[in-house]
């Protein structure tokens, strides 16, 4: 008997995650590339020492998910309304279509099921919006129930001049595909490389209860200081003025609490 399917997705129902499950899992559907790597705590060298030692909310933030990488090296050149493109090994420009990764395509049909055959995902696409270029990681990517992947640029890395990275929020524990990323181009006429030994973007985890609708709608706001609940006060009180107070103020005072508490969590 098959199993009864989602009402939502139509998909057979998933098993109930476990704490062993991984958060994320990312799955390698063609034979070249770097895995994805945890996110940095430094943004790839780039944040200042003092920062380092000092600015927790920066580099919990820096190290929230994981860098992502293309296959190859490409190059791409938009003249304002078509784009071309082109990739180590190869000695010459294509225009922008749907391409396929260099073999791709017949390593993925010898490696998948018979009806799957064909359906390679594209590694470069061009999109309906101008300047707009969508590359394949050659990855697909799952979550474990209940949770989403944004689709980011890197959190506090200096982003390029050349081009922009969207953001998005797939559900990937229902939507199970190919992990793209969209650049906006912001230049013309030039050859813009994207290194394979450079991550692209990062990939962050979303409990989809974090962004639904419900709970971002009702929002709360104190119009003035006068109004400030006795609590808030305290909290107040407990963060800001106890460490700035004395004769001497201890820089790192968050930082040094918030790597106590995950010290004693374990």
């Amino acid at each position: 008997m098959n199993a009864p399917a989602d009402l939502a997705s139509g998909l057979p129902p998933t098993r109930p995650a476990t704490p062993d499950d991984p958060l994320i899992t990312f799955y390698r559907a063609i034979p070249d590339g770097r895995d994805p790597i945890r996110a940095d705590r430094t943004a790839l060298g780039t944040i200042p020492a003092a920062a380092m030692q000092y600015c927790e909310a920066l580099t919990t933030a820096s190290a929230f998910g994981w860098y992502v990488f293309l296959p190859r090296t490409v190059w791409v050149q938009w003249d304002g309304t078509d784009a071309v493109w082109t990739h180590e090994g190869l000695d010459r420009w294509i225009s922008v279509k749907n391409d396929l990764y260099p073999g791709a395509d017949d390593w993925f049909d010898g490696h998948v099921p018979e009806d799957v055959r064909g359906y390679c995902p594209p590694f470069v696409s061009q999109t309906l919006a101008p300047g707009v270029i969508q590359f394949w990681t050659g990855l697909f990517v799952g979550t474990r129930e209940g949770w989403s992947s944004l689709v980011r640029p890197m959190a506090n890395v200096p982003r390029s001049k050349q081009y922009e990275v969207y953001e998005g929020i797939v559900e990937t524990d229902r939507w199970f595909g190919p992990l793209f990323i969209n650049l906006r181009m912001t230049c013309i006429d030039t050859p813009v490389e994207l290194s394979a030994d450079r991550p692209l973007f990062q990939v962050q985890p979303l409990l989809r209860e974090t962004y639904a609708d419900r709970q971002l709608k009702p929002m709360g706001m104190v119009p003035g200081l006068d109004q400030m609940p006795p609590g808030m006060w305290a909290r107040y009180r407990q963060t800001v003025v106890g460490p700035n107070s004395g004769e001497r103020r201890q820089p790192g005072a968050y930082a040094v609490g918030v790597r106590k508490r995950l010290a004693a969590e374990g």
